[in-house]
């Protein structure tokens, strides 16, 4: 019932993923062709459906443009209702000055003058002193004059000549009294509308069709580079296709279909590898909201990046996903994410092949130089790594394309650096996911492995033998993991801590008494309840320090529901004749559940007994290896772990190795005479 439930919520978690992917995918109204200029066309034949314009390309059609805007000669219009106006206020403000007829005749004379060569706004005074407006076109009737503007003045400038003009005393008080400075105003105003309209009307003519290209005949082919004008062929193609209604987006019905479809298929065949081959991973809901949501963030981010930035597909970081992934699981799940997510965001790259082409190589990279990430230096190698084995793939697909390196676009390689930047914060996306999700990193495992960590530096205080057990099995299950290819570090951490339950009553455990055995005062049945308790006691404290759930599965399961044989026999002989409930006397388990806590259990129980042994020799390491496995196989304690027979095999002669080298026999140093 509870793996139907699973089941159900990791089904939820996947179409969600779907959802999100799907409607935040770039909407492409226009084309279904994606091309850049100077690189090769990716597609078929494609030939004209209908006649088809040719337009100049780009760059000529601003260069024309641009032509016309530096010689294009503005229109402006005379406004006579302005000198008529000036000129009647004029005559009413003088009628309240003294002044006598002969200057107010003269006055008038000189303001007809200064109006009859024009006078023009501040802005465009500028310009003709500046040099930029030598002339100007005006409307005369329906025809336009060409004039020079070296007669026009602005209003100040009218205002000045005109004193300067007349330079009596009467005339400049005439001047002043009637407050003549503030009536002049600009009578040569630009002709907006007709400006425009000249204006359009040229770089019309200029970008105007340079040919056809008739129905049928071809336009572009496979292989073939996308030219300037190739590009605005194409571009005009496009256009004329939305106009008509054939474009891509004229049924989004089916375009939705299809993008579900695509998406829908690669998150189904996630999920298939993860029931598969991954079964473990599957059946941890936590889990799979993290792979999904991992590659549903790094599609969206990918989407949003590339539809404000050409090129920005490149500087998202993909291979943060394998390397994500790796440190807290495996590098199968790890490639077979990247790639989902590389043949996700795959539809928007302008160069599919080049795209998918440079991800793979980049999680390759990632994901066989950090199979254990243990130091920051090694992120930082993997990044170097990461930019070379982009920037060689980069350059190797363009110049087989294309057979020339002047299709290389040198602001990619700014791009890839920039990717290779993003990676390097991969470290502190993993101390966030491992501290938010609880997953276990080998960063983190080696973290824990330091035995300054304070649990093993209590450990070591309060139980100095305990913690050199624990030592001794940290070694000896790392070797065997090491030749089964199982996670060394983690059984190595998991091996530090897997007896810190013996704080609590560190004497009543035999590696740390000191000749007083306190088990002889008590009976059997409590004794064997203590060292049970060891246990759940290490869990508490395990919980309390916020150990990893990895850590504590190894507390929980080392001795699994093994049987305390010292204190159930002690128990049997006490009481001969008596049936003994074996109940009191079994740890709680459960039994080991993967590779890794078999490992420990054994090395826990050979490292124990290896301190029990009088006779080091081949055939007595060798006897007791073999009596204590085979003892917890038959008694199925690994009945749960997916540990294979040959397995166990390997791990017996990794054990006996192990203990021939630390237990060999030393010279015996001669006495001097």
């Amino acid at each position: 019932m509870k793996q139907k439930r699973y089941y159900t919520s990791q089904i939820l978690v996947l179409l969600l993923g779907i959802a999100f992917v799907v409607w935040l995918m770039p909407r492409r109204s226009t084309s279904s062709y994606i091309y850049q200029v100077n690189r090769p066309w990716n597609y078929q034949l494609l030939t004209a459906p209908f006649d088809l314009p040719i337009r100049p390309d780009s760059l000529s059609a601003q260069a024309a443009i641009d032509s016309i805007n530096r010689t294009f000669v503005p229109v402006y219009k005379r406004r006579t209702a302005v000198e008529d106006d000036v000129r009647s206020r004029l005559a009413g403000a003088l009628e309240k000055v003294s002044v006598s007829s002969a200057t107010r005749s003269q006055l008038t004379a000189r303001l007809r003058d200064v109006y009859a060569a024009g006078i023009v706004d501040e802005d465009v005074y500028n310009d003709i002193s500046t040099g930029r407006l030598p002339s100007v076109r005006v409307v005369n009737g329906n025809s336009l004059i060409r004039k020079s503007t070296a007669q026009l003045r602005s209003p100040r400038r009218a205002y000045e000549w005109l004193k300067e003009q007349l330079p009596g005393d009467e005339a400049h008080y005439a001047i002043e009294q009637s407050k003549l400075a503030s009536m002049l105003t600009p009578n040569v105003v630009l002709d907006t509308v007709m400006t425009n309209r000249m204006r359009s009307d040229l770089q019309q003519r200029a970008t105007a069709p340079i040919g056809v290209i008739q129905q049928g005949e071809r336009i572009i082919d496979r292989g073939e580079v996308v030219t300037p004008q190739l590009f605005t062929i194409l571009q005009t193609y496009e256009a004329m296709q939305a106009e008509r209604g054939n474009g891509p987006g004229g049924n989004s019905f089916y375009a939705w279909m299809a993008k579900s479809i695509y998406v829908g298929l690669l998150f189904m065949l996630l999920g298939i590898f993860l029931y598969y081959f991954r079964r473990r991973l599957w059946w941890q809901p936590k889990v799979v909201a993290f792979l999904v949501g991992l590659i549903t963030a790094f599609s969206i981010f990918a989407f949003l990046v590339s539809t404000n930035i050409d090129s920005g597909l490149y500087i998202v970081p993909f291979s943060m996903v394998a390397i994500m992934i790796i440190v807290f699981f495996d590098g199968r799940t790890a490639m077979f994410s990247t790639l989902i997510t590389t043949l996700i965001c795959a539809v928007i790259s302008p160069f599919p092949l080049e795209f998918i082409a440079m991800q793979f190589v980049a999680a390759s990279i990632a994901i066989n130089s950090l199979k254990e990430l243990s130091r920051r230096s090694q992120l930082l190698r993997t990044a170097l790594l990461i930019y070379l084995g982009y920037t060689l793939m980069y350059v190797a697909v363009n110049v087989m394309l294309t057979g020339s390196f002047a299709s290389l676009a040198p602001r990619m390689f700014g791009f890839l650096a920039i990717n290779v930047v993003l990676v390097s914060f991969a470290y502190v996306l993993v101390f966030v996911f491992e501290r938010w999700l609880g997953f276990t990193s080998t960063v983190g495992l080696v973290e824990l492995s330091d035995i300054n960590h304070p649990l093993l530096r209590e450990l070591s205080r309060e139980c100095p033998g305990t913690f050199q057990h624990a030592m001794g099995v940290s070694n000896l299950a790392a070797e065997a993991a090491s030749k089964l290819g199982a996670n060394v570090q983690l059984i190595r951490a998991g091996a530090l801590y897997h007896d810190i339950g013996k704080i609590e009553n560190p004497a009543f455990f035999t590696e740390n008494q000191h000749g007083v055995n306190p088990h002889n005062a008590i009976d059997p049945e409590q004794s064997a309840r203590i060292i049970i308790n060891h246990v759940n006691d290490g869990l508490r404290r395990a919980e309390k320090a916020k150990l990893p759930s990895a850590i504590r599965r190894f507390i929980a399961e080392h001795h699994g529901a093994g049987m305390t044989k010292y204190f159930y026999v002690t128990a049997c002989n006490t009481h001969p004749g008596k049936e003994i409930n074996p109940k009191p006397f079994t740890y709680p388990g459960p039994n080991p559940s993967t590779v890794e806590s078999s490992i420990l259990m054994m090395a826990d129980a050979v490292e124990a007994a290896s301190r029990s042994l009088t006779n080091y020799s081949p055939e007595a390491i060798t006897g007791l290896v073999n009596k204590i496995i085979d003892s917890q196989v038959a008694e199925g304690l690994h009945n749960d772990s997916p540990l294979a027979f040959r397995d166990v095999k390997i791990i017996k002669e990794s054990f006996i190795q192990r203990l021939l080298t630390i237990y060999h026999s030393r010279i015996a140093y001669p006495e001097k005479k």
